[in-house]
């Protein structure tokens, strides 16, 4: 064998390194932005867990004085119920965008209700003034403010890994591997961008 057929071996040993390198680097970048946006999420559900955990206190509380308004506080529990199970099939898949639309839809629409509530509940001077309704209120906002907050450290993981997969070559081995592109956790719409107003 001559030098030159060995300089070409060598040559073409170094440029097959170098490419295995390049993608074994690759995909270990993937991999490390996917369990950052997973770790986010993981921050989102525990907030939206303890969210969800004030609710029946909230009803409880509620239901004393609000006895004629029945249909407030089932809507209520029911919207808690389609979050909960939401958030449920979200956890199993964080990122998958069927799970991150159906978990903004059903946060929305328990935001949108607990919004009735509190406005009823303006109508009634001794819930306004109730220890517990203000406690609880008070619990609530805050939960609500840290949703906002891991919500948007999810949304800005999410938006690195999917900058990462996009690019060349990254793309190759995302296609390769099956790195799917993760979803945004969105607000479904303006009015519901704010937390329900609490004036206790």
């Amino acid at each position: 064998m001559g030098t030159g057929a060995v300089v070409t071996i060598v040559i073409v040993v170094v440029v097959v390194l170098l490419l295995a390198i390049g993608v074994i680097a690759t995909y270990n970048g993937l991999v490390k932005r996917r369990n950052a946006y997973r770790n986010a999420f993981a921050q989102i559900d525990v907030q939206l867990t303890r969210r969800h955990d004030l609710i029946p206190n909230l009803v409880e509380t509620a239901k004393g004085y609000l006895q004629h308004e029945r249909q407030t506080l089932e809507a209520v529990i029911a919207a808690r119920t389609g979050a909960v199970t939401a958030q449920q099939t979200a956890r199993g898949n964080p990122g998958e965008p069927q799970a991150m639309r159906q978990l903004s839809g059903a946060e929305s629409a328990l935001t949108q209700t607990l919004g009735r509530l509190f406005a009823l509940s303006e109508s009634y001077p001794d819930l306004k003034a109730n220890q517990n309704m203000m406690q609880l209120s008070e619990e609530l906002t805050s939960t609500e403010n840290r949703i906002a907050f891991a919500r948007q450290a999810y949304n800005d993981s999410v938006m690195a890994y999917n900058n990462k997969r996009e690019v060349f070559p990254a793309n190759l081995v995302a296609g390769m591997f099956g790195f799917a592109p993760a979803a945004l956790l969105e607000v479904d719409s303006p009015d519901t961008r704010d937390v329900p107003r609490i004036s206790f």
